[in-house]
């Protein structure tokens, strides 16, 4: 994640598939962090005008709560980030962050509790993608059988990330069984694996793992 949820930050423009609407949905998660702390999570995607969209991840804990929001636009099936704010709370700890992308002079800034090296500019390139934005960019993929390489703008750095599709496997999902193709990718030492549930516009699971240890698990309960 961002801040303290690094697998969040899976949580993902490419071409899109025409068979592939964007539509709004309100998705309910049991999140697990480190395999002891247990919170309610929810993904939420609503218009916000004319072509423009508003993503958000909310994970809310006694000990923590973190509120990631993305809005990005869909250009005829391409989509592309405008802006980013991440704001994380735990005990008396605070962390705002907020990012922009301005595909007209075409960089990506910072803002907010960011060390000074991550404030940018970054240049964008067409294709790109923010962390959150991941999460359904993958979604879609998976469903028009594309490549599931994205170039991910996110947190003052631009990094390639490649997913490998590992096949399908049975997966339970609001206490139903189902199908689901599992992906996943690997880099410094992180291991990020992905459930995608033909129909759903949601991952089924999210789960990140730190040097073999589980660090979040995202379990989808419900969508709507």
């Amino acid at each position: 994640m961002r801040s303290i949820l690094p697998a969040t930050a899976l949580l993902l423009a490419c071409m899109a598939s025409p068979a592939w609407a964007v539509k709004p949905f309100v998705a309910d998660y049991e999140a697990t962090v480190k395999g002891v702390i247990h919170a309610d999570a929810q993904m939420k995607l609503t218009s916000a005008g004319g072509n423009r969209w508003n993503y958000e991840l909310s994970v809310n804990n006694p000990i923590a709560s973190v509120r990631q929001t993305t809005v990005f636009e869909d250009r005829d099936g391409t989509w592309r980030p405008l802006s980013g704010n991440d704001s994380t709370q735990m005990l008396i700890k605070k962390s705002q962050k907020n990012a922009s992308y301005d595909w007209i002079a075409g960089e990506a800034r910072w803002s907010g509790d960011v060390k000074p090296d991550r404030m940018g500019p970054v240049k964008l390139q067409a294709g790109d993608v923010d962390a959150m934005m991941l999460n359904l960019v993958i979604v879609r993929d998976v469903a028009a059988g594309k490549s599931l390489s994205y170039r991910m703008v996110d947190n003052g750095l631009a990094r390639q990330q490649t997913y490998q599709n590992l096949g399908q496997e049975k997966i339970t999902v609001a206490g139903k069984p189902k199908t689901a193709t599992k992906v996943s990718r690997s880099s410094e030492g992180k291991l990020v694996t992905v459930w995608v549930v033909e129909g759903l516009p949601v991952p089924a699971r999210i789960l990140q793992q730190d040097d073999g240890k589980d660090s979040l698990d995202l379990v989808l309960k419900s969508v709507n």
